[in-house]
C-alpha cells in the first residue's frame, strides 16, 4: 500500500478527531460551560476505527495501543448518552469484534504484526518507548472520564480530562516530531488548542459560580 494511501487514511482519522473537538468546544462556548455531546463520542469511535488501521498499516504500536483502550470508552459514553442502542446493529458488531481482530493481526504471523513492529530499525527501542508512555498518559484520561461518568451516571468531561489531555497531548507531538509523523503532529497541535481552552472555560465558569455566591 502506497504512504500517500496510509496517509490519506491517518489524515481522516485525524479530520474526525477534530471535528469532535471543534463541535464540542464551539457547543461549550455557547454554552458558557464544558459539555460533552453524543456528537463527540460517535465521532470519537469512527476516528478511532480508522486510526486503529492507520497504527497497523504505520507500524506504529504507540497509536494501537491507546487507540484500543480508548475504544471501548467511547463506546461506554455512548450508553450513557442513550445513543449506542439507536446504532445500526451490523456495525455495533463490527465496531465491537474490530479491536480484537487488530490485536490477532498483531499476535499473527502475518504482515506488520508486533514483533516486526518492535523490531522494525527506523524506530529505536526508548522512542518506541516514550511514544507509547505519550498514548498511555493520553489514554488514561479516558479511563479517568470514564471513572467519573460512572460515578456520576452520566457523560461528563471533568477539568482532570482536559489537564490529562494536554500533557499526553505535549508528550506525543515531541514523538511525532521525531518520527516525521504529519498526521500525529497536526492533529496533537490542533487539539492541544482546545484542550487549553477548555481548561480556561472550566475555571471561568468555576470563578463565576465563587464570585456569585459570595
Amino acid at each position: 500500500m502506497s504512504d500517500y494511501l496510509i496517509y490519506g487514511i491517518g489524515f481522516t482519522a485525524q479530520v474526525l478527531f477534530s471535528a469532535r473537538l471543534l463541535i464540542q468546544w464551539i457547543r461549550s462556548e455557547k454554552a458558557g460551560r464544558v459539555l460533552s455531546p453524543t456528537i463527540f463520542w460517535q465521532l470519537s469511535l469512527i476516528a478511532s476505527f480508522i486510526l486503529l488501521c492507520y497504527g497497523i498499516l504505520r507500524d506504529d504500536l504507540a497509536i494501537i495501543l491507546g487507540q484500543f483502550i480508548a475504544y471501548f470508552i467511547y463506546i461506554r459514553n455512548l450508553q450513557f448518552k442513550n445513543a449506542w442502542k439507536f446504532i445500526p446493529s451490523y456495525f455495533r458488531v463490527i465496531s465491537l469484534a474490530f479491536p480484537f481482530i487488530a490485536v490477532f493481526w498483531l499476535l499473527s504471523d502475518f504482515s506488520h504484526n508486533i514483533i516486526y513492529i518492535i523490531n522494525k530499525e527506523e524506530i529505536p527501542l526508548n522512542v518506541l518507548i516514550w511514544g507509547s508512555a505519550g498514548q498511555v498518559v493520553f489514554t488514561f484520561r479516558f479511563i479517568y472520564q470514564w471513572l467519573y461518568s460512572e460515578k456520576e451516571a452520566k457523560s461528563v468531561l471533568p477539568i482532570g480530562f482536559w489537564i490529562i489531555s494536554l500533557a499526553g497531548s505535549l508528550m506525543i507531538i515531541s514523538y511525532a516530531v521525531y518520527r516525521l509523523d504529519p498526521v500525529l503532529l497536526l492533529g496533537q497541535v490542533f487539539g492541544s488548542a482546545i484542550y487549553t481552552r477548555n481548561i480556561f472555560i472550566h475555571f471561568k465558569v468555576k470563578d463565576s459560580a465563587v464570585k456569585y455566591r459570595a
